[in-house]
């Protein structure tokens, strides 16, 4: 009876003990993220919970990685079923042999025991894709080892238990037991009193493994089991394409956007303790990809770093625990090498994979070399410089392909341009080329600096063809918003040219603003000049009040994102803005518009990023496409909603690339893979990326780079 007494007693010690380091590591973290700003975001119930139930239930984006996916549903839908079983298990051992009079027993034990299996299995393969195949996206080292031989040591110790507990009971073999009826058959010699004892030492090993596991959750990445859940259901209930909003006119704000830790909301910070190092944002960023300093993965865990380590000094509290057992180690910072140099440097070629079009491994390399420790305090650790290099913060297409593939929900992209709008605003920081294009916006309303009145000057040197001003045509139902590019860059300008002729063959009745258009302000607000995005959006908002613009056409998505999801926020309001693709698609449908010449092209189309993963169009240029007699429409591996950048995103358009290989060069090649004629894209910035990049392939007398619109064009009018 005292040893019954006495092994309760201790099994309520340790478990209380063990729960209370867990709640104190918990609270402790949630101490940091009070340090950030309160979160405006209210959540959206329904949606949010479907999101929750789709994405953590349902792995949608843990199964885009087939291979990763399957295993983590194995250890994750194994450990829910096990979670019943360690609940038997504890039961037993407290109550001297007996377990828990479930009915279906045999049924379950048979379940338990094909659970730990798998996940054993699961678990094994995981480690021989960290360890074995060596993936660039996995992080390597002892904290991944600790929780593969934790999740191992849990799974046989609890088949250990079943065997001996079989084996003390002795119980003859069973189907419904194969794997504990093996152990006990093992152990057959063994005495009923060493067989019990045996099952309490093995039932005591796996109680201090789970406790050991529970006790170390909050202080790694496995973290996510808590915080996962909660970042997908306060995540974002409005568009990707869609930034927040910064108080221009706030009197009190020292400075904006985000240039210490605590700037950041309480809803990002919670990204930080969310992400689970798997790599899947890095693997699939094109600035990681062609040996650029930027990685998104790291974005985020050297964050997480910085404000454990900073929240840890301000609140004195420790994130360790049991705290007596752990030192505080020194602050994290990027080394001093880290801002002059690169991943890239004169070889990123050396470093990457043979023939490789993109190679994550010299970036990640690079930002695990120079991740190390300080001798100075935590507080004395710059977040723009110390923990993120201006050349990560200005590498970033804004995408979004990192956040499409993470699990947990992470938001990079806002980060960034957090980080980009303190460094614009509030330091003045700017790269040269971007300071000019900001500059040009401001004064002359487009990036090249041309005269405001010249923004017209297209429609005069399109081949004669009408094009309408709101004020030839204050009729007009569709306000065809052309752009910088569509107006000024001379290749664009074709499209213009195109779109407007399918236009009048469909018969719709529309205009321009001429003169009167300004820059939509895409370029600016990704650079983080939100100041002069505001401007321009109020004065384009107000012209389009003045002429009751009520329908809103343009062939840019950067464009037709910032019109349809951030415009509204500023007072645009009833207006219905369409991507040329979309409109070009309805009239085919409608036999307004009929290809009748037969282009014979084997035609590869490349999508958009501000135009597929910010807006989900995908299928209505490929409608267009497959419209068209003679057409064979191929596809990348990369496609779709995991279609790779082709460099222009994030104002970057207006940059120099001067670091590893060229974004769009690798695009391009993964283009030219699938063997085209023809490279198709429905973007200004696309295309302009995509022919340069077959120039500098040397494949553009083979291969030429063309928007639908132009494709379309050349179906219904033939060649002119």
């Amino acid at each position: 009876m005292l040893l019954s007494w006495l092994h309760f007693a201790s099994f309520l010690l340790v478990t209380g003990y063990a729960l209370f380091l867990f709640c104190q590591a918990v609270r402790h973290r949630y101490a940091y993220m009070r340090l950030g700003k309160a979160s405006g975001r209210p959540p959206d119930w329904q949606n949010r919970l479907r999101e929750v139930t789709v994405q953590a239930l349902g792995h949608t984006k843990l199964l885009k990685d087939r291979r990763s996916g399957v295993i983590h549903l194995f250890v994750f839908y194994g450990f829910i079923v096990l979670q019943f079983g360690a609940l038997d298990l504890i039961y037993t051992g407290l109550s001297g042999g007996e377990p828990l009079p479930l009915p279906g027993r045999r049924v379950f034990g048979l379940t338990q025991e094909i659970a730990a299996l798998l996940v054993l299995a699961a678990a094994g393969y995981a480690a021989y894709r960290r360890y074995g195949e060596r993936l660039a996206r996995l992080k390597r080292g002892w904290k991944p080892a600790i929780v593969l031989l934790l999740i191992g040591a849990l799974m046989l110790t609890v088949l250990l238990s079943l065997g001996f507990h079989r084996a003390w009971e002795g119980e003859a073999a069973s189907a419904y037991a194969p794997v504990s009826s093996l152990i006990a058959g093992a152990a057959s010699n063994l005495t009923p009193a060493a067989a019990e004892a045996a099952f309490f030492v093995c039932w005591w090993a796996h109680l201090v493994v789970l406790l050991t596991f529970l006790v170390y959750v909050p202080q790694s990445k496995h973290f996510h089991l808590i915080t996962a859940p909660i970042n997908l259901f306060v995540g974002r209930a409005e568009p990707v394409g869609k930034l927040s909003k910064l108080d221009l006119e706030d009197e009190t704000a020292e400075s904006f956007g985000v240039g210490k830790i605590e700037d950041f909301g309480r809803g990002q910070m919670l990204d930080f303790f969310a992400c689970v190092e798997c790599g899947r944002c890095t693997n699939v960023c094109p600035a990681s990809g062609t040996g650029k300093a930027l990685s998104p993965m790291h974005l985020i865990t050297k964050l997480r770093d910085h404000l454990t380590e900073k929240g840890a000094a301000i609140t004195s509290k420790s994130p360790w625990v049991p705290a007596f057992a752990f030192k505080n180690g020194s602050a994290h910072s990027m080394s001093a090498a880290a801002e002059s140099g690169g991943p890239a440097g004169p070889g990123w070629h050396e470093g990457a994979a043979a023939g490789a079009v993109t190679d994550i491994g010299p970036t990640t390399d690079w930002q695990r070399a120079r991740w190390s420790g300080t001798d100075r305090k935590p507080e004395e650790v710059s977040l723009i410089g110390d923990v993120m290099t201006e050349s990560e913060i200005w590498a970033c297409t804004t995408c979004r392909n990192c956040e499409d593939q993470c699990p947990v929900g992470n938001e990079h992209v806002d980060k960034i341009v957090d980080l980009r709008r303190y460094l614009v605003l509030t330091e003045g920081s700017v790269p040269h080329e971007a300071q000019r294009a900001m500059q040009n916006i401001e004064r002359q309303g487009n990036p090249w600096g041309l005269s405001r009145g010249d923004r017209a000057r297209w429609t005069g040197e399109i081949g004669g063809i009408a094009v309408p001003t709101v004020k030839d045509n204050p009729g007009f139902d569709t306000l065809f918003f052309v752009g910088s590019m569509g107006s000024y860059d001379n290749r664009s300008r074709r499209i213009s040219r195109a779109f407007v002729r399918l236009m009048q063959e469909g018969g719709v009745n529309f205009a321009i603003l001429g003169n009167e258009e300004k820059n939509s302000g895409d370029t600016p607000r990704r650079m983080g000049n939100e100041l002069l995005f505001q401007q321009l959006c109020a004065e384009n908002i107000e012209t389009f009040r003045k002429y009751g613009v009520r329908r809103i056409v343009t062939a840019c998505p950067h464009t037709f994102n910032t019109l349809k999801n951030e415009y509204p926020e500023f007072g645009l309001e009833g207006v219905e803005v369409l991507h040329h693709t979309q409109l070009l698609d309805g009239l085919l449908q409608e036999g307004r518009i009929v290809p009748s010449q037969p282009v014979k092209e084997r035609i590869v189309y490349h999508d958009s990023c501000y135009l597929g993963r910010y807006n989900g169009v995908y299928d209505q240029p490929r409608n267009i496409l497959r419209a068209i007699e003679g057409v064979e429409l191929a596809e990348m591996d990369r496609t779709r909603e995991n279609a790779m950048c082709c460099g222009a995103g994030g104002g970057l358009m207006w940059m120099e690339e001067s670091a590893g290989k060229r974004v769009n060069v690798a695009r391009t090649e993964q283009a030219l893979e699938t063997r085209p004629t023809m490279i198709g894209s429905a973007c200004p910035y696309c295309l302009t990326m995509l022919e340069d990049g077959t120039k500098q392939k040397e494949a553009d007398d083979r291969v030429k780079a063309r928007d639908v619109a132009e494709i379309l064009e050349l179906a219904v009018f033939g060649a002119s």
